[in-house]
């Protein structure tokens, strides 16, 4: 089948970029990725340079694809990653506009590729544990009850792709930083810096440029691993009683 791309071209940082059209051929078998390598096949063929984006796993893992396909963040279907979206969704003749990420927070780098590392900076400022494990333990030495090792599970399927940002309308990073708070909050092990992490880790995302969550549900609805937003109002929870009452190591709790 014949489709007709209209991508967003930019060849770095600091250019100004533009939509630039193609046509390819693609058969239903393949999936949306495959379908570019096929285009960057021709572009590179003819002398042009080929559409840069991200990918690695190619399995919904890893989290490195990711971009706009007709204003939807992963394209049209649920739960599903880029890389996972096969073209037996589209059909001959369909017309797909590729945008990149749109988010002061992650700058285009060059066509559909944006500098996520912010990501990076928000789980640097907390998203670990410091106490020593040693080697692994068996799994029933820490019990944890069935509802928050579930949650917990949950909240741990996100991949930082960055969707939720790119359909938020404030461009908030809510559901990716409430899903890693909730990954460790949850659990026994994660207890010890449960508060400092919900003031280090939001406080990262409001250093980082990211906007409020506005509780639309735009990104709850585009992530490809189905991460709830009832993460982000954990997250509220712990920052709320982080604000009012923890007090780090060494400080006096009460007035003097």
């Amino acid at each position: 089948m014949q489709l007709t791309l209209h991508i967003w071209r930019q060849k770095s940082a600091g250019a100004r970029g533009k939509m630039a059209t193609y046509q390819v051929d693609a058969n239903e078998h393949m999936s949306f990725l495959e379908m570019l390598d096929v285009l960057n096949e021709q572009l590179i063929s003819s002398g042009q340079d080929p559409v840069a984006f991200d990918h690695d796993c190619r399995e919904g893992i890893c989290g490195s694809c990711g971009f706009m396909i007709n204003g939807i963040a992963h394209g049209p279907q649920r739960g599903t990653t880029v890389c996972q979206l096969h073209m037996r969704h589209f059909k001959a003749g369909d017309e797909l506009w590729l945008e990149p990420w749109r988010a002061s927070a992650f700058p285009v780098v060059k066509d559909l590729v944006v500098n996520r590392s912010a990501f990076d900076r928000i789980i640097q400022a907390g998203g670990f544990i410091t106490a020593p494990t040693g080697n692994a333990v068996d799994g029933n030495t820490i019990p944890v009850a069935k509802k928050y090792a579930d949650r917990s599970m949950d909240a741990a399927a996100c991949i930082g792709c960055g969707a939720c940002v790119a359909a938020c309308p404030n461009a908030s990073a809510s559901l990716f930083t409430g899903a890693k708070i909730s990954h460790l909050g949850l659990l026994p092990q994660g207890q010890p810096e449960r508060m400092e992490r919900a003031l280090n880790m939001v406080g990262q995302t409001q250093e980082e440029g990211f906007g409020n969550c506005g509780n639309i549900g735009e990104c709850e609805a585009v992530c490809p691993k189905s991460i709830r937003l009832e993460v982000i109002a954990g997250m509220n929870l712990d920052y709320l009683k982080a604000s009012v009452v923890w007090r780090p190591a060494g400080e006096e709790s009460g007035a003097g």
